[in-house]
């Protein structure tokens, strides 16, 4: 009785409620707006060298012609020529174009790297918590809040100051954000196994002799992945986010890769002189955090039309 050809057969499949669902979502402009958006940025960070070549220009060049005596740009727009698409950095004459494209690679790398660690962790961690219960279950569950309530800013900004310069930031970056992104996702995952757990397709693939793997994965993981997923794509600009307010100040990647962050925090003081320093990587930020909770809205009220309506 211990065969997987004797085992209760897993939750039966929905593939119909499935393809409703993908109706759904490809019947939400937003969301859908938001899936271009995103998949143009992602292409741009993948093509950003041949981007940068098309251009004839390079993040880390300088071009000091291209400044006046005291650092601002010259002409129009920052610099906005033929040659400089998006004007040139003050300071240092770097293409603008170029830091904006090559700090799509940054953000992405970082949201998208962070999220999958998060992600991974909180999974593994919930279900496991959900599934065996006590003393492992209050144990993470003591830890979670622990790390809900850390003061998680004044960490990286003290471990930035302490970890040696031979360490990449950007893996730095993503190891803290996903030990303390992998809480929330943690939780939800957890209470939904608790309630799986319970359902008629567990107990009885249990009763028959399934083992605590099959139940795992084959049983309850299936029944979570549209959660997973959901959860995995609103994180996406939160981590995003955290990262350019990190660069922002100054605990980021350092100088001189590009990060958006990091070149809004520069524009600040130059917003008077040179406001296309700060339009540029602020709209690329704005857009693509946007573009992702709009297709993350989209994809919870298409799996989940119980929220439709509540989020809008």
């Amino acid at each position: 009785m211990s065969t997987d050809t004797q085992l209760a057969p897993p939750a039966p499949a929905r593939p119909k409620k499935s393809r409703n669902s993908w109706r759904r979502l490809l019947a939400d402009r937003w969301a859908v707006a938001g899936a271009v958006v995103v998949a143009f940025f992602l292409l741009v960070a993948v093509a950003a060298p041949l981007l940068c070549a098309i251009a004839g220009q390079d993040p880390y060049t300088y071009d000091l012609d291209a400044l006046t005596e005291a650092g601002a740009p010259i002409g129009f727009g920052g610099g906005i020529s033929a040659e400089h698409w998006f004007g040139v950095e003050p300071m240092t004459g770097r293409d603008l174009f170029a830091i904006v494209v090559h700090g799509a690679r940054t953000s992405l790398l970082v949201g998208v790297g962070a999220t999958a660690v998060s992600v991974f962790l909180g999974v593994l961690i919930g279900l496991t918590a959900g599934f065996y219960g006590g003393w492992y279950d209050r144990a993470v569950s003591r830890v979670i809040d622990v790390l809900l309530g850390f003061p998680w800013l004044i960490f990286v900004i003290a471990l930035g100051a302490i970890v040696p310069t031979s360490l990449p930031k950007p893996l730095l970056l993503v190891g803290v954000l996903a030990i303390f992104g992998w809480t929330s996702i943690a939780r939800i995952v957890r209470s939904q196994t608790l309630v799986l757990k319970r359902r008629t397709f567990v107990v009885a693939s249990a009763a028959v002799g399934a083992g605590p793997w099959h139940l795992l994965t084959r049983q309850l993981l299936p029944n979570l992945s549209a959660t997973i997923i959901v959860y995995a794509t609103i994180q996406i600009p939160s981590m995003i986010g955290a990262e350019a307010a990190l660069s922002f100040l100054g605990v980021g990647v350092p100088p001189p890769t590009p990060a958006w962050g990091r070149s809004i925090g520069d524009a600040v003081s130059w917003v008077q002189t040179d406001p296309m320093f700060l339009v540029f990587p602020g709209a690329a930020l704005f857009l693509v955090t946007l573009a992702f909770n709009l297709f993350g809205d989209g994809l919870r009220d298409a799996f989940d039309p119980r929220t439709r309506g509540l989020n809008r």
